[in-house]
């Protein structure tokens, strides 16, 4: 049974990485190569990176949240937008949105294969309660 690359890019945003380590190699292809913008600058990783990336997630945070609002395919193109919010080990009864993100995905073998991110930090000027309605997700 073939799943689409939107149903592809779904699972992994909605599995939980924190908790279950297979999660990478089960959505991340081997050959990954993500371009990520961000307030950093650009930033371009290949597989080990996302490993050491979310291992580093792992140790810092005691929950990992996401929401997404949109998720629209196109010509086998995956376009998610999201906000990671997350809980601090040292404060888990708090949680704070950390990023604003817009990803475009390909998806090669049924996993995440080339990838184009933006990211912003959230801010105390962020609309999140008009901006993030669900949009074809």
């Amino acid at each position: 049974m073939s799943t689409s690359a939107k149903q592809v890019v779904r699972e992994f945003y909605r599995s939980n990485i924190l908790k279950d380590e297979s999660v990478l190699n089960k959505y991340i292809h081997p050959e990954l190569v993500l371009i990520w913008n961000s307030s950093n600058g650009l930033t371009i990783m290949n597989y080990d990176d996302i490993v050491a990336f979310f291992n580093e997630i792992r140790r810092t945070y005691a929950d990992l949240r996401i929401e997404v609002s949109h998720l629209l395919e196109d010509s086998g193109h995956v376009t998610i937008r999201y906000k990671y919010y997350i809980r601090t080990i040292e404060n888990p009864d708090e949680e704070l949105g950390i990023a604003h993100f817009i990803a475009i995905w390909e998806i090669k073998d049924g996993k995440l294969y080339r990838g184009h991110q933006v990211s912003q930090p959230v801010t105390d000027r962020d609309d999140t309660s008009e901006s993030y309605h669900r949009v074809k997700v």
